[in-house]
């Protein structure tokens, strides 16, 4: 499959290395042209066989997967900016809309999340799939905890493009957990942003873990 990630961050290092594993093709849209030259020439070094590449925007057409490796609300505002650019692949969101600078809320309205605004940004009949949001992005690099291999659910109403991102998870080493419909990512963002919470008190460096800004 071809996979074209949007954003160069740590997440978009740790997706764009689960995809390289799993044989796929990957892109690297970033605004930083540098940025994603950058991290391209990275994975490359680490995954001297597999195919990636940095691009433009036009990198995300006939993409198999567009990944949305972006905060909250560039995800969606970049959705609606792509339009019929996007038809014909599969959206996946992994943000968790959480309100950096009190780290005490989500800043989606009460019953709907990021996700479900993004579907509705989207070109009639571009699925949305909410995935990753709960791995972090170290761990996601390493594929494993402890030796377990991560769960990353899945979120959707359209059960082929849930499907799609299945072979994508698993493929590259990972489980995926269908939990049903899109509105489910209302469970998996509050579940997230209450990980995020404790992860001080756990010892663990959330932040940097987290770190998807591009």
């Amino acid at each position: 499959m071809i996979v074209t990630i949007v954003g160069a961050g740590s997440m978009a290092r740790g997706i764009a290395t689960r995809a390289l594993v799993g044989g796929h093709s990957v892109r690297l849209v970033d605004h930083s042209a540098d940025k994603a030259r950058a991290l391209a020439d990275e994975l490359r070094q680490s995954h001297p066989t597999g195919h990636v590449q940095s691009s433009d925007a036009i990198g995300v057409e006939d993409a198999d997967i567009v990944v949305l490796a972006v905060p909250y609300p560039v995800g969606r505002d970049l959705v609606s900016d792509y339009g019929t650019a996007l038809t014909g692949s599969v959206v996946v969101d992994i943000c968790n809309p959480v309100d950096f600078t009190t780290f005490d809320s989500l800043v989606t309205a009460p019953g709907v999340s990021a996700a479900e605004e993004i579907a509705a940004e989207a070109a009639p009949g571009v699925p949305v799939v909410k995935a990753f949001n709960t791995t972090f992005a170290t761990t996601l690099v390493a594929g494993e905890v402890a030796g377990q291999r991560l769960d990353v659910f899945l979120a959707g109403d359209d059960e082929g493009a849930k499907a799609t991102v299945a072979e994508l998870v698993s493929s590259g080493g990972l489980r995926p957990l269908d939990v049903g419909p899109l509105r489910r990512a209302r469970e998996l963002e509050g579940f997230q942003f209450l990980l995020m919470t404790v992860q001080d008190r756990l010892g663990f460096d959330w932040a940097g873990a987290l770190k998807i800004i591009s």
